[in-house]
């Protein structure tokens, strides 16, 4: 949160309420009169909007309540025309909203009331537009590949859970990864049992070894016990030429193709940002990889913005909040009042980098549940404090510019720490 200075000079106040179509506009001008406008979110009326601003003579405080998206362009039309401007949480505004009326009514007025009132309180948080600050492409690669990965769960669900279970319910326990693209192509070639055994087992194996090309095991041991599984599955006898079974080739297509895309996403982001400094700087921490860093930058954007740590923690949701009231005192949990995708980041970082060995989320992982390694809730306590360590590591190496050390302990004079742990720092330092 920001809070405003003290002015002397006169100041307009501007309200708006974002709407996907209209704008609420409350103008509190210098001597307490107010007007209230709608303004269309075309081009011709927002411009209509910055003239009547400008033609007012006085510094502008300027106030929006994100919705969706909508308000990027008009928020992008008032910076670049001078004007200061700032967000309010949406929550805020309900809040204040029941507080100030007593009252659930909602409507696009009262709002910008509400607005005005947070706004002149600087209960508000800055604005800064990604397209000026050049964060406007990690964030659209970001949100592209959540979208190809989001469609690619989904289809995997639905062989999953749908086509499996009714063709061939053993297959499943040949997949291993949601990455395994050859599990795609075997099933491409044969989809249900009756395409197995069409073939003899010698046949088949030799067929299906060209599918899954560079799977490193036994091969034909491995499809030789595929093969038997088909002989003796419960699946439905479908005809391999049904119409059901090309539904199923359908399906299995766009999962292979999303699989593709996925992966040449991965490979554009790994050349596209290898000469960003934060980017590989980032990737020196154990469970952040290309994709992840990605996240970070974009949802994150600079940095350096936040003053302290604390902040940060804040700005991702990880403080700790406590209801409390006379004698009763709640326990203790998460806001989550910050970015999910920021969490979610750091929690994947955090669960892959205690699978690791020899570095310090595992070591922290490890101190948190010896007391009671069986007990899922300090389970979930000691992930959620990795989590937060991570996102607290991450802001360190990157407002100081220095790349990751697993021990930094093991450099510094007089520092105590077990010798393989030692060995390992002074190695990576």
């Amino acid at each position: 949160m920001t809070s405003n200075p003290s002015i002397t000079a006169p100041t307009v106040w501007v309200a708006i309420d974002v709407a996907k179509l209209t704008h609420q506009v409350l103008i509190e001008l210098p001597n307490g009169r107010r007007r209230t406008m709608r303004v269309a979110n075309t081009k011709s009326e927002i411009d209509g909007l910055v003239e009547v601003l400008r033609a007012l003579g006085h510094r502008c405080e300027i106030a929006v309540e994100p919705t969706g998206d909508y308000h990027r362009p008009l928020a992008y039309v008032l910076g670049q025309a001078g004007f200061h401007l700032c967000l309010v949480s949406s929550i805020a505004v309900a809040r204040t909203r029941e507080a100030l009326y007593n009252s659930w009514d909602k409507n696009d007025p009262k709002d910008a009331q509400v607005i005005l009132h947070l706004l002149k309180n600087g209960t508000t948080q800055r604005y800064l537009d990604p397209l000026l600050t050049g964060h406007l492409d990690l964030q659209e690669m970001a949100n592209t590949y959540r979208q190809v990965s989001l469609r690619k769960v989904r289809l995997q669900h639905s062989l999953l859970t749908h086509h499996l279970p009714w063709y061939f319910p053993e297959a499943e326990r040949y997949l291993h990864s949601s990455r395994a693209e050859w599990f795609t192509a075997l099933l491409l070639f044969t989809p249900c049992p009756a395409a197995v055994r069409q073939y003899s087992k010698a046949a088949f194996v030799k067929a299906a070894s060209a599918q899954i090309a560079g799977r490193k095991v036994d091969r034909a041991r491995w499809l030789a016990d595929f093969y038997d599984t088909a002989c003796h599955s419960i699946g439905l006898p479908v005809a391999p030429e049904s119409e059901t079974v090309r539904m199923l080739r359908v399906v299995l297509e766009e999962y292979r193709a999303l699989c593709a895309l996925r992966k040449q996403l991965e490979a554009e982001v790994a050349t596209r940002l290898a000469t960003q400094p934060d980017f590989v700087r980032l990737q020196t921490l154990p469970g952040i990889g290309p994709i992840l860093a990605l996240i970070i930058l974009a949802e994150a954007r600079d940095l350096r913005r936040f003053g302290c740590a604390r902040q940060f923690l804040k700005y991702c949701g990880f403080d700790l909040c406590t209801e409390q009231s006379g004698q009763f005192r709640g326990t203790t949990h998460l806001s989550k009042r910050g970015n999910a995708r920021l969490r979610y980041a750091f929690w994947m970082a955090g669960t892959v980098a205690i699978r690791m060995q020899q570095n310090s989320f595992r070591r922290k992982f490890e101190d948190d549940i010896r007391p009671d390694p069986k007990n899922a809730d300090r389970r979930r306590k000691g992930y959620t404090a990795v989590a937060a360590k991570m996102a607290r590591v991450v802001y360190a190496v990157v407002t100081t510019g220095t790349d990751y050390r697993r021990f930094p302990e093991a450099t510094r004079p007089g520092g105590r720490i077990p010798s393989p742990g030692a060995v390992e720092a002074l190695a990576t330092s």
